[in-house]
């Protein structure tokens, strides 16, 4: 009885699927039947994925139980991950030469998904796509570029991430299942790898998910008018905290802005999700101590901005919070009068 309780919490907390697609889907079916063959070999692809989705009736159901069991069950593998950055860095001025070598050692990369149930970015989009490609579902792999707050990426950087575009009902959403399962830990034992299933990467907005994803080609960013990189890479950064609750940050539209000392500042926020405006919030670091600050919060049909006066000149980080969590970061520089 205990087992099938925890079971149950489990899929309640994977079920938490963003609302605003497919809000008639109940998504539990999938999830329970992904955790159910949790673990379970590689070694015959078309009978795990009869197991995932023979009881399913949707495409959508299908893809959610490939997905959660992908998300739940392959460690992200650090070796793997520094082998691709060790290529990267031969290849740093021949991106033709990097995606060649990329596209030779894929295979490679399954082949160890199979016998050790690890992979990197490339392994978990590659075996998605295999998966759904078996349920007759169209799946692509996309290549490019991750952008999270300790990796600082510029014109010259070469593509670091993949991820995938599925279609279902005869639209193209996106997902990524490497940063739906966990994130790697780096300490004095070395590196290990701490799952922890996030559900905000499943069918994301294209509007939300530009902001931390870069594809190489545009047409994959799913928009009618995608950023520039420039624009990309000059953004704020955008943390994984800001997806379930659809926050994207509208403006100031760069990371790095200047302003003077007693002027207001106006962060603006977009949001397709009603929430109360108090569960916001705002903390400074000067690069010795961080402080919550009370910016004033207004709140329209879109969303929220949030206006704070800085009262004295500085370089500062400045968070957004949503529940103390971090949901996107700004360096403000301010200058006195």
């Amino acid at each position: 009885m205990r087992s099938i309780l925890l079971l149950f919490i489990l899929v309640s907390g994977l079920s938490q699927a963003q609302e605003f697609e497919f809000k008639d889907i109940d998504f539990r079916k999938a999830d329970s039947l992904a955790l159910a063959h949790k673990g379970q070999y590689l070694d015959n692809l078309p009978v795990l994925t009869q197991k995932l989705t023979a009881d399913l009736s949707t495409d959508v159901e299908k893809f959610r139980a490939i997905y959660t069991w992908v998300s739940t069950t392959i460690e992200n593998d650090y070796g793997s991950y520094l082998v691709t950055t060790k290529k990267r860095k031969k290849h740093a001025k021949d991106r033709v030469a990097y995606m060649a070598w990329n596209d030779r050692y894929t295979p490679k990369m399954f082949q160890k998904i199979i016998k050790e149930q690890k992979t990197a970015c490339t392994g978990y989009a590659y075996l998605i796509r295999e998966l759904a490609h078996m349920v007759d579902i169209d799946c692509k792999i996309i290549n490019g570029y991750g952008r999270t707050p300790t990796l600082h990426l510029s014109h010259e950087s070469l593509p670091n991430h993949s991820w995938n575009a599925v279609q279902l009902n005869n639209t193209w959403y996106l997902c990524d299942a490497t940063w739906s399962a966990g994130s790697t830990i780096l300490d004095e034992d070395g590196p290990r790898f701490k799952a922890a299933y996030f559900d905000g990467y499943f069918l994301a907005d294209p509007a939300l998910f530009i902001k931390n994803h870069y594809p190489l080609e545009a047409e994959w960013a799913l928009l009618p008018e995608p950023p520039t990189f420039n624009e990309f890479i000059e953004g704020p950064i955008v943390y994984k905290e800001s997806f379930i609750p659809h926050i994207i940050p509208l403006s100031p539209t760069v990371m790095r802005i200047e302003t003077i000392k007693d002027a207001p500042v106006s962060f603006q926020l977009q949001t397709s999700k009603t929430f109360d405006g108090n569960r916001l919030g705002m903390s400074l670091f000067n690069g010795i101590a961080n402080e919550n600050v009370h910016p004033i919060i207004l709140q329209d049909q879109t969303g929220f901005a949030l206006k704070y006066v800085f009262e004295r000149s500085g370089l500062f980080d400045v968070h957004i919070l949503l529940d103390d969590a971090i949901v996107a970061t700004y360096v403000v520089k301010v200058k006195r009068k």
